[in-house]
């Protein structure tokens, strides 16, 4: 069984900007995808992949508070320029790809071989670099699971905003994204991985406890991490998407409850007036596994 990162926000740097990346390991995400895709012009793509080399050290030194971040290098989708992102990322030491417009299993397979060849090239282990989905356009919709189970890299799986509405002809709003956005938590958890992001769009930065409602939920439909594109809406993730105190110590006292009930050979047991069984008492065991 594959171990799953703990992530709750992951921040886009575009590579390219030496200022944005010198101050990425101190926004308090919990990994940084330097972005060599939509943050970067066609010109700069060669650029972007020698400041690899600088950044993936950089983003990853310890923050304030003594973490350092997971590493993610957002790829391109031609299959030329996506080989030539991917030596660049492993050559660095990306911990993770994330992999775009994504058009099926086979896709994932064929990135999955060129990674192997990357790393065995880059003396790295082989198998080590792990994946991001993006799932976004709408032929591939219908595939969302098939690309979650495709290869044992893949982590996450996220369905697009942006690019996906422009694929389906829609305008990229809540209501449209709906059906999409939701297909995808059910691929990632039909998977055993972790759904990535929420229903609603990137907007949040002159609306932020609209934004803060829609995280809100987000999480309770079943997201578990989310990117965001400036270094504010970082806090909110982290505290929508964690794990409150409160929240964590109920849940130690609802499975100490709950095991003192099975040990009496009792399935059921009203707890802090709430009735709980095994369902819900397997909801408090992965938040608190999900905390180590």
């Amino acid at each position: 069984m594959r171990t799953l990162p703990t992530w709750r926000s992951l921040l886009y740097v575009p590579a390219t900007r030496d200022d944005f990346v010198a101050k990425a390991h101190r926004r308090g995400a919990d990994a940084i995808i330097l972005d060599l895709e939509d943050a970067v012009a066609p010109a700069e793509k060669p650029a972007a992949r020698a400041a690899l080399a600088r950044a993936v050290p950089a983003v990853r030194q310890p923050g304030p508070d003594g973490r350092g971040a997971e590493v993610c290098v957002r790829i391109n989708r031609p299959l030329r320029m996506a080989a030539e992102d991917i030596a660049a990322a492993v050559g660095a030491g990306a911990d993770v790809l994330v992999l775009t417009k994504l058009l099926g299993p086979d896709h994932v397979r064929l990135l999955a071989e060129l990674t192997a060849e990357s790393e065995a090239a880059q003396g790295v282990p082989v198998g080590s670099t792990r994946f991001i989905g993006l799932v976004e356009t709408a032929a591939a919709l219908p595939q969302m699971e098939a690309i979650a189970r495709a290869d044992d890299r893949m982590v996450a799986l996220g369905a697009g905003g942006e690019d996906l509405a422009t694929d389906l002809g829609m305008e990229p709003v809540p209501d449209a994204l709906y059906i999409p956005k939701m297909l995808a938590v059910v691929a990632a958890r039909a998977a055993g991985i972790l759904p990535l992001g929420f229903v609603g769009t990137v907007a949040g930065l002159s609306d932020m406890e609209g934004y803060r409602a829609m995280l809100r939920r987000s999480r309770a439909l079943g997201f578990a991490c989310a990117s965001c594109v400036h270094p504010s809406q970082v806090p909110v993730i982290n505290e929508e998407y964690g794990a409150r105190p409160e929240e964590v110590e109920r849940a130690r006292r609802m499975v100490a409850a709950f095991e003192a009930s099975l040990a009496r050979g009792v399935g059921a047991v009203t707890f802090e007036g709430q009735m709980i069984d095994a369902p819900i008492v397997e909801r408090a065991r992965r938040l608190l596994r999900r905390l180590g």
